[in-house]
């Protein structure tokens, strides 16, 4: 089985870098198989919704609903080879979300890939400011695994300006960003937008000004916490409290159980932001599906958020969410925010059809 895993990994390595000639829904097609065999909640929504047909196009691959990550092990390998395994922040009923991985080679590719086309591009940082915890201290935490890369990758010198248990650092924070203005290049700050809501009220007053080129990676919604802030209320603070233009603050959109990320494309595309547009990379395909049937919607249709994600190789490349997007003609994505209600009956079927198989 390892090797095979290896073998599919090497392959979306390549489909990644742009030197497979590979079609999408080729690799796409083989990741299933791959993980019907091998993973059992794949296999068993699989033979609900198919029998013993094969998909056709990777449009046809069932997509696990996330909720099934909370509840069944979904990966393809034993507990004993797992070198990562990311949790999804707590819910109400205390269960976490897992995505467990062999390795993650492929998680980096894609990572440093699409970054760099649209929160990298452009004169490349000297330092950065983080309002997330280091990957020691939340070694749970995909986001944190993927700013340490970053970091890691860029060479850069780097403040964590978040702790797990404790917060941000406040009493840091002010002195940081004084030091970020004297820095001899761009400066990369990234964070999630409850940090940024707690660590700009603690600096209130203060304007900085960070090195032309700057730019500001925002992700993360706030998860019922309280302080909340509307989202444009929040990106205009950023802006002016840290001396950077509108244009440089970037939407990052990830999900525990995906191994790729979309990105506004303010910066690649060189005109005026349109916040809560993302751009997905070319390994990853967004659907906006019917929240009662899954089934999908045409282009612009507002719907439930449906992936597939070649990146997710020893997991479930389809990925059934309870986002509500606009799938644009160009193919990015609009995102609306999470479904009201109860969880919509689409995915509550196909949980049942798991637990039924």
């Amino acid at each position: 089985m390892t090797a095979e895993s290896e073998a599919l990994h090497a392959r979306v390595r390549r489909f990644i870098a742009g030197t497979s000639g590979e079609a999408f829904d080729e690799l796409a097609l083989a990741l299933h198989r791959f993980q019907r065999e091998r993973v059992d909640p794949v296999r068993r929504l699989s033979r609900a919704r198919l029998g013993n047909a094969e998909p056709a196009v990777a449009a046809d691959v069932p997509a696990l609903p996330t909720d099934v990550f909370r509840l069944r092990r979904v990966a393809a390998h034993d507990p004993s080879q797992d070198q990562r395994v990311f949790l999804t922040s707590g819910t109400t009923s205390g269960a976490r979300g897992a995505h467990p991985m062999r390795t993650v080679s492929t998680y980096e590719a894609s990572a440093m890939r699409h970054a760099e086309a649209l929160l990298l591009s452009g004169e490349r940082p000297v330092a950065a400011l983080v309002l997330a915890p280091d990957s020691r201290a939340a070694p749970e935490s995909s986001l944190s695994f993927m700013i340490d890369l970053f970091i890691e990758r860029l060479g850069l010198s780097a403040r964590h300006l978040v702790h797990p248990q404790h917060g941000v650092d406040l009493g840091a924070l002010e002195g940081e960003l004084a030091a970020a203005q004297r820095a001899s290049g761009p400066v990369l700050v990234m964070g999630t937008a409850f940090a940024y809501v707690h660590g700009l009220d603690a600096v209130a007053g203060r304007r900085f000004v960070l090195p032309a080129g700057s730019r500001v990676m925002l992700t993360g919604g706030f998860k019922g916490r309280s302080r909340e802030v509307p989202e444009g209320a929040l990106r205009d603070l950023i802006s002016s409290a840290l001396g950077v233009e509108p244009r440089s603050v970037v939407g990052e959109y990830g999900m525990t159980e995906l191994s790729s990320q979309l990105y506004e494309p303010h910066l690649a595309d060189g005109g005026a932001p349109r916040p809560s547009t993302y751009r997905p990379p070319a390994w990853l395909r967004v659907t906006s599906v019917d929240p009662e049937t899954l089934a999908a919607l045409p282009s612009g249709q507002v719907g439930l958020a449906r992936f597939i994600d070649l990146a997710n190789v020893d997991s479930s490349i389809g990925v059934q969410t309870q986002d509500l997007v606009r799938v644009l003609g160009s193919g990015d994505v609009a995102l609306l925010g999470r479904a009201p209600g109860a969880t919509p009956r689409g995915c509550s079927l196909a949980l049942e059809e798991i637990e039924r198989s």
